[in-house]
């Protein structure tokens, strides 16, 4: 496609070139030279009329259909590969690890994924494709003046050099400002994201005036930007066009100079003031896509920034798909930092056998999520193991174990769509209404889909904004019990709940946890105290790890957080 969007190109440039010489030979025939006679002669007049008028037609409707060609063609190859681009700039952010996302905001980086991509699309099309068509008529009529007369093509392109030097000064200048603008509008559309993500949060703590001042002042120096960007977009434009008026002035002296000294013929000279007008239109083109090259370089360079970005957890060369797994994990003498070389752990060991249901407590920033991360391979630990049934997670390719862990996060994942929709989020199947219905029905979550208009077809609003959180998490289990994983995570799953929803999805955990391996992160204690096992994390190390029944009766943090919690003593007990 592209190959013969090139030769359709040549062939409407080289159209384009021939566009006067039917005028010059009927010029050459008619009007006579210095000598008293026409520089064409022993031709019948009208029929060189009508052949250079039919040879006028010909080459105009060559130079329409072969440039609608190259137009389209050239559409359709930016559209594809851009296309591809950007799926692969999608695939490429998912694949970046969790520390990256973390320092990253989302508004940019959508901005980046949506409009980036979309401005080099846009770009290619309206502005470089035009340009290089310029450039090759601007190369060609250059070519065809210095062979008809090299000293007036010399006298006619004097203003060419002025002219680079000072929109080589003002494109660098406009490209900076706009390298700066799509920065500043990257940070407008993570400031709008994050704004509206908390929308509930921003209206009940009043901060819509701030943010709107916050917003505005960026907006209007974003402003102030683009009207610089365009003043000096003008002001090559109409530097183009003086400088290309001033060689065609020159052109007319020395041109009819050289026709009274009959050095060139009257048809010569109309070639030469034609191509003149034609010779200044790639710089005048260029001045005008000059702040849309600018922007889209700046664009480019920012999705190729991003695409460079390479702190992926990657599958290992010798991976190899992991068997059906029986649930069996190992933490083998783990150390673990955060991007900020912040030690989570230092030396860290657990085992949990096949089967077992874990709740793992400890203070704030004990690392509890961290072991879900480290299970998940969303994290690499810089020292030791983490395994699975005794086999490190390393030799298992990432498809391949994430598809035996089912994860509940304290925000579950749900997303604009139905609920059958949301329930099948990553199965490799399509299940059936009756599994739908049985998963529903052993979390408790059947009545209220029931109810819902629609039922099991009923639309869910983003980030399941039309549920109560206690239905978002029963979702959420739902759709791990449907995954028939041997590991089951849970991380904090009846935070911020009442307490009917929390009695809910307490029984919907237990529902979904039996016969498998279970791991929760959790500070509530009574619903710790109902697991088999209890591991308490403290500076990065297992400070107790028992049966609840046992750590209950054990002087400790868990036995005197608990003792908080269930409001036997004052909290400042703790201290």
């Amino acid at each position: 496609m592209l190959f013969a969007s090139v030769l359709a190109l040549l062939i409407a440039t080289a159209a384009k070139l021939a566009q006067p010489w039917p005028l010059k030979f009927v010029i050459d025939a008619v009007v006579p030279t210095a000598s008293g006679q026409p520089a064409i002669t022993g031709v019948d007049p009208m029929f060189l009329l009508a052949l250079c008028a039919g040879g006028l037609l010909l080459v105009v409707f060559a130079q329409a259909g072969f440039q609608f060609l190259t137009t389209v063609g050239f559409a359709l190859v930016g559209n594809r590969v851009l296309t591809k681009v950007r799926s692969d700039l999608f695939a490429h952010l998912q694949s970046l690890s969790i520390g990256f996302h973390t320092r990253s905001r989302a508004g940019d980086l959508t901005m980046r994924l949506i409009s980036d991509v979309g401005m080099l699309k846009e770009t290619l099309v309206t502005a470089a494709m035009p340009l290089a068509v310029n450039i090759l008529i601007f190369v060609g009529m250059v070519s065809i003046m210095v062979w008809l007369d090299w000293q007036l093509a010399l006298v006619a392109l004097a203003p060419l050099p002025i002219l680079f030097v000072f929109s080589r000064i003002l494109t660098v200048r406009i490209r900076d400002i706009s390298r700066t603008q799509r920065a500043r509008q990257g940070q407008l559309a993570a400031t709008s994201t994050e704004t509206l993500a908390g929308i509930r949060s921003v209206q009940a703590l009043g901060l819509e005036a701030n943010n709107s001042e916050l917003f505005g002042g960026a907006n209007n120096e974003d402003m102030a930007a683009g009207i610089k960007a365009a003043r000096m977009t003008a002001g090559l434009e109409r530097s183009v066009d003086l400088l290309a008026g001033i060689g065609l002035a020159l052109i007319l002296w020395f041109g009819t100079l050289q026709v009274l000294a009959a050095r060139i013929t009257p048809g010569d000279l109309l070639i030469f003031v034609s191509y003149l007008k034609h010779t200044f239109r790639p710089v005048r083109g260029y001045a005008k896509y000059a702040a849309r090259l600018a922007k889209a370089l700046a664009a480019g360079e920012r999705v190729v920034a991003l695409m460079d970005e390479d702190d992926a957890v990657r599958d290992y060369p010798n991976a190899q798909p992991a068997p059906g797994l029986s649930g069996a994990l190992a933490f083998e003498a783990v150390r673990f930092s955060h991007a900020d070389r912040m030690t989570v752990f230092d030396g860290l060991t657990i085992d949990v056998p096949a089967r077992q249901r874990v709740a793992i407590v400890g203070p704030s920033g004990a690392g509890k999520s961290s072991l879900i991360t480290l299970l998940l391979r969303l994290h690499e630990p810089e020292e030791g193991f983490v395994k699975a049934d005794g086999i490190d997670l390393r030799e298992f390719t990432l498809r391949s174990l994430r598809r035996q862990i089912a994860l509940v996060p304290q925000e579950p994942l749900l997303m604009s769509g139905s609920v059958s929709g949301n329930l099948a989020l990553g199965l490799d199947r399509t299940p059936t209404e009756i599994e739908l219905e049985a998963v529903l029905r052993t979390v408790g979550a059947d009545s209220f889909i029931a109810d819902m208009d629609g039922g099991l077809h009923a639309e869910i609003a983003e980030r399941g904004a039309s549920l109560s959180g206690g239905q978002r998490q029963l979702l959420s289990l739902a759709r791990a019990l449907l995954r028939e994983t041997p590991i089951l995570l849970l991380d904090e799953p009846t935070t911020a709940l009442d307490g009917q929803s929390e009695a809910a999805v307490t029984e919907a955990i237990f529902a979904a946890s039996k016969g498998r391996t279970t791991l929760l992160i959790t500070h509530d204690l009574r619903l710790a105290s109902s697991f088999d096992r209890v591991i308490v994390l403290g500076n990065g190390a297992v400070i107790q790890d028992d049966a609840p029944s046992a750590l209950l009766t054990t002087t400790g943090w868990f036995a005197s957080t608990h003792a908080v919690q269930n409001g036997e003593l004052p909290r400042v007990a703790i201290g």
